[in-house]
């Protein structure tokens, strides 16, 4: 289930263009059973009427064994609490579901860090700075509405001072207008376009700050739209390093460049890595490949080594822990 309304547009592709990778990848060496997978993609506009309209489609077609790797975060939570509402069992493996606040329930199985994970990950880098407050700025009100919650109680449980900021629709002004005393360190809560305006405000100060951008962030493409000159930009991903060498990795850089005219990027890693779960715990299954039996399996909560990413779900039935980073440097580069 994806969004592809103008806000999500660009996460949802490059997660997508990595899961496609991954399900022909897959195919191309047999498939499941020897059989090729279907991988149907059903498109929305991230509202919960089109979320429930492309749910319906699936509700009783027994075709449809498993939903693998909704993305973005609201279509992932929205698709947890519809699934509740109808009563419709099956798997929901994978999302790209950023919300730590949300409730994870039988049949939900996320193996990617929430944003609670990826904020404590990135302040604990800068602790040699002391935080003892932090500056939240989100690029709308939209952002505003849906963000600020979790946001609050993830600077409250970390005893942080939080102080926020709301862009009234020009970003590259709200970073000018920022004071001296304004924190050193601010979470940017919105997309791509947002944080480049965002940075090249902040470019004309002075004082030298740090930007915690979260996983629906591409910083290659931030810097490619003239963001950054001069702040540097800490992105936070829940994938490992798109130029590391584990076996996951080099498939996926693999398999994309024999695919896709891509370029490799931690999201539409996050795509391939969310297919390869689906398919490992799916070829486990003994008997019929059923809807009952795949939720089943899925619902052992097994541990997985995906090539070197490992799943392995808490208490919280998330799969959390794994966090690293990226970073702009003062030249333009991208680093990590």
């Amino acid at each position: 289930v994806v969004d592809f309304s103008v806000a999500q547009q660009d996460v949802s592709k490059d997660f997508l263009i990595g899961s496609r990778a991954a399900w022909q990848d897959i195919n191309s060496k047999g498939g499941l059973r020897g059989k090729p997978v279907q991988h149907l993609t059903l498109e929305t506009d991230g509202t919960p009427a089109s979320i429930r309209a492309a749910l319906d489609k699936i509700k009783d077609d027994p075709s449809c064994v498993v939903l693998s790797g909704s993305v973005g975060d609201q279509v992932a939570g929205h698709v947890i609490s519809q699934l509740q509402q109808s009563k419709t069992d099956i798997a929901h493996t994978a999302p790209w579901l950023q919300n730590s606040s949300i409730t994870i329930d039988q049949q939900t199985f996320p193996i990617f860090a929430a944003r609670q994970q990826q904020i404590t990950y990135a302040l604990k880098t800068l602790s040699v700075m002391g935080i003892k407050e932090l500056g939240a700025v989100y690029a709308s009100d939209a952002d505003y509405g849906i963000y600020r919650g979790d946001v609050e109680r993830i600077a409250s449980g970390m005893g942080l001072k939080l102080l926020t900021f709301r862009s009234a629709g020009d970003l590259t002004t709200l970073g000018q207008k920022l004071t001296p005393a304004t924190p050193a360190v601010l979470l940017f809560l919105g997309g791509t376009p947002e944080l480049a305006q965002f940075t090249q405000g902040l470019d004309k100060q002075a004082r030298q700050r740090y930007v915690v951008a979260l996983a629906d962030v591409n910083l290659q493409t931030m810097v490619q739209m003239g963001g950054a000159r001069s702040t540097a930009i800490i992105a936070t991903q829940p994938v490992p390093l798109i130029k590391s060498s584990i076996p996951v990795v080099r498939a996926y850089r693999e398999t994309l460049a024999r695919l896709f005219d891509e370029p490799p990027v931690p999201l539409s890693l996050a795509g391939f890595i969310a297919a390869r779960y689906t398919y490992e715990i799916l070829r486990d299954i003994e008997g019929p490949l059923t809807r009952q039996q795949a939720l089943t399996e899925f619902q052992r909560r097994a541990s997985v080594d995906i090539g070197g990413f490992r799943v392995s779900f808490d208490a919280q039935r998330r799969s959390a822990t794994y966090v690293t980073q990226s970073m702009t440097t003062a030249d333009g580069r991208v680093i990590g």
